[in-house]
Parts: structure tokens; C-alpha cells; sequence
């Protein structure tokens, strides 16, 4: 019998590309202050144009040497800071809303996230979500190395509800860390395919690949209530 529901946050509870463009306008706005000859739709159209094109590790980088902003090292830490310290500009969808809703009632729930602080803690806010969990484990508080797919924070999870895994399911999205911990652990997984989603690449082995998949966060409930 399952007792208990935790979830990913970045591409399953909402679509995390609406933060990567929150953030960037945040970046934006902060260049063209410093940078009066740039107008802020321009420098934002830079940087979305980069990411949009899968150049996210270096999209300031291009951005700027598109833009001929001249930079640093130090430039790019401080558009770091601002992106990850922005307050977002996100929403939770309503078929999130409706799922969790409808869980609360019947099993303990719980959120499990990586990513980098304050970050995380900014999205779950946005997203006004917090009074759903009895438990969140911000595995970047435990340290880099306890990011997934580290089962640390699963075991944390699992001590904090008070639930064994084998009665426990996780709801993630990215095969290609989410659930190799808690398939090793016990717990039922399932991915959730989400239409904008960033990570949508199949697990190479079976280790790694979620039990069950749905193609809509609104299928969990009734894929929970089948489960004896």
C-alpha cells in the first residue's frame, strides 16, 4: 500500500523552461541598466535566442560577445547571482494544483529538488506550493555531492515521513539521474513527460529507468489508486 508521494519540482510540477525565461529577463534588466546603449528587449532577445538554441552553459557568454558587451569572469558570476537570486516569475499549473489537491488528503507528500540555492527555495515560493509538503529536501543543502542520484536525500525523505520506500512513490521527469536512487531503494517511480519539458532523454539502462511513465501529471491519482 502506498503511504507516501514524493516529487520532483523542475519539470514535473511545472515546466521549468518559464523560469529559464524569467531569469533571463532578470539578467536582461540588470544589463541594460549597467549598458545604456542596449535596450533590454534586445540583450533578452540575445540570451533566450541562446538558450532557445541548447546553448545553456555558455549563453551569457554568447549573449554578450553577440551584444559586443565586453565581460569577465566576474561579469558572468555576478549574472549568475542574478539569475538564481531573481525572484521568478512562474505560476503552478492547474493540473498540478488539481493533482496535489486531490493527494493531500489520502497519502503523506513530500518534494525532492536539486539545484542550486537560494534558487529552489525562490521557485517554491513562486510557485506557492510549500503547505502541500509535510517534508522538502533541498539536496543542495546536504552538500553538491548529495544532488541525485545520490540517495541521501531519498533516505532523508523516507526517515522524515516516517514511511519504508517500498510504500513510498517518486515523481520525477529525467531519466538520466531521478531514479536510479529510489529504484535501488524500493520506491515506485514514475516519470512524467511534460510537453516543454528540458530533460526528455530515455535512460540508457534499466537501473535508471522510472516502473511506470505517464504522459500527464492528471494520470497520477488514478495510476495511484490502482496500485494494492
Amino acid at each position: 500500500m502506498i503511504e507516501a508521494v514524493v516529487f520532483d519540482l523542475d519539470d514535473t510540477l511545472y515546466d521549468e523552461v518559464d523560469y529559464c525565461r524569467s531569469a533571463l529577463a532578470a539578467v536582461a534588466g540588470y544589463l541594460a541598466k549597467r549598458y545604456s546603449s542596449q535596450s533590454e528587449k534586445g540583450i533578452f532577445q540575445a540570451l533566450w535566442s541562446q538558450f532557445a538554441a541548447g546553448n545553456h552553459s555558455r549563453t551569457f557568454n554568447a549573449a554578450l560577445d553577440e551584444l559586443d558587451i565586453p565581460y569577465d569572469a566576474a561579469t558572468i558570476e555576478n549574472l549568475v547571482r542574478v539569475y538564481r537570486e531573481h525572484k521568478p516569475s512562474i505560476t503552478l499549473p492547474d493540473e498540478s494544483l488539481d493533482v496535489l489537491r486531490a493527494l493531500e488528503g489520502g497519502y503523506s507528500l513530500g518534494l525532492l529538488t536539486d539545484g542550486f540555492l537560494p534558487a529552489q527555495q525562490l521557485k517554491v515560493q513562486a510557485l506557492g506550493i510549500e503547505r502541500f509538503f509535510e517534508c522538502i529536501v533541498y539536496t543542495e543543502a546536504l552538500g553538491r555531492t548529495f544532488w541525485k542520484p545520490s540517495p541521501v536525500g531519498f533516505e532523508k525523505m523516507a526517515e522524515a515521513l516516517g514511511v519504508a520506500p517500498e510504500r513510498m512513490v517518486y515523481v520525477g521527469d529525467n531519466e538520466e539521474k531521478d531514479f536510479v536512487a529510489p529504484n535501488a531503494l524500493g520506491f515506485l517511480t514514475v516519470r512524467v513527460r511534460r510537453a516543454r519539458g528540458i530533460h526528455t532523454r530515455d535512460a540508457a539502462e534499466a537501473a535508471a529507468m522510472a516502473r511506470r511513465r505517464i504522459k500527464r501529471l492528471s494520470e497520477l491519482p488514478g495510476l495511484l489508486a490502482g496500485i494494492p
